[in-house]
């Protein structure tokens, strides 16, 4: 009897099974959310370098002022104006040019009795990277007809509102001012309690020449809407991008205002956060200078400023203004302190 063959066992394959389309989208669902849980850690911890590195700057022009006046037995001036004539005057930060290792920069630079900024177009084009915080938007160049300029984002401290008349020579209340150049002995209030520069915004909308306060004796305005009554003169959205340049709306700042506080002017149905100039110092050899220049920056609720003793400190917008207007002055007698 023959015995039928068993017929070979064929081998069974194995189905692989792969994702679904669900499944998939559920990874990627998972992977988006931890994005998005990282991303504010990420961004935040990239902002606390900026200022980190923001504040070492404004410590390194506090040395370099602190170098300057070991040279010069005073700090540097923010301007010099001939009197009985207008001027275009060079900045304190381009006087600061040999302390921060930009000798040869200086070199460049004209400081006859009779020179302006106009005179040093290699100056005005040129980045000063210790100048400009690493949070500014508008790092970029000024092309104007006839010089490219740089922006800067510290300006030093002229006072509460008067910067300076050109008739008596008279100056405000602050750490620096046109044609001034004041020794330790210059700041009874402390120089640990006086600011003596403070961030800026570049490219910052401003009115200038408005010629509002035209006389000597005004007091500042208490907030921005007592401010529109000096609005006026010129608008544009240039201020703070000529580092060159000794007028306060270049490099300078006041303490009208609290930081970043909304001064607001609509121009062609768009609303702005502004600064006012009554008269560009130098501009003039009868109308005086008045300034709500405002401390800005774009670190959330905060701006970095330098102490005349060379101490930099992070400041919040929410400081009273009575205090913020008293650390601006030099011989206030007020006892005030940013501690």
């Amino acid at each position: 009897m023959m015995t039928q063959p068993t017929p070979p066992i064929r081998p069974r394959h194995r189905r692989s099974r792969g994702f679904t389309l669900i499944e998939l989208l559920v990874v990627i669902a998972i992977i988006g959310i931890l994005i998005a849980l990282l991303l504010p850690a990420v961004q935040q911890a990239r902002e606390a370098a900026r200022r980190t590195q923001c504040r070492n700057n404004l410590k390194q022009i506090g040395l370099a002022l602190h170098n300057y006046l070991d040279a010069h037995s005073r700090f540097a001036p923010v301007s010099v104006l001939p009197f009985g004539s207008t001027f275009e005057p060079f900045s304190g930060h381009a006087r600061l040019l040999p302390y921060i290792e930009q000798a040869n920069l200086s070199n460049r630079i004209d400081w006859g009795s009779t020179a302006q900024f106009t005179s040093a177009p290699a100056a005005a084009m040129r980045r000063i990277a210790m100048y400009m915080c690493p949070s500014e938007i508008n790092d970029r160049a000024r092309l104007t007809p006839t010089l490219t300029h740089y922006p800067l984002n510290y300006g030093f401290n002229e006072g509460t509102w008067f910067v300076f008349d050109p008739v008596s020579q008279a100056a405000g209340d602050g750490a620096f001012h046109p044609n001034r150049a004041f020794r330790p002995a210059d700041f009874p209030d402390g120089m640990s309690n006086t600011l003596a520069a403070s961030e800026v915004k570049a490219y910052q909308p401003n009115l200038w020449d408005t010629n509002n306060p035209s006389m000597l004796g005004v007091a500042p305005p208490a907030n921005p809407a007592a401010a529109a009554t000096y609005f006026g003169g010129t608008f544009d959205s240039n201020g703070h991008t000529e580092w060159v340049e000794g007028d306060v709306h270049e490099s300078g700042f006041t303490t009208t205002f609290t930081p970043n506080m909304v001064v607001p002017y609509t121009s062609s149905g768009i609303t702005y956060d502004v600064d006012i100039t009554s008269m560009r110092d130098g501009e003039s050899t009868t109308a005086p200078t008045y300034a709500a220049i405002t401390s800005r920056s774009y670190h959330t609720g905060l701006v970095n400023v330098l102490l005349m003793d060379g101490a930099s400190r992070s400041i919040s917008n929410n400081i009273d203004q009575g205090i913020w207007r008293a650390v601006g002055t030099r011989a206030g007698s007020e006892n005030a302190s940013l501690d």
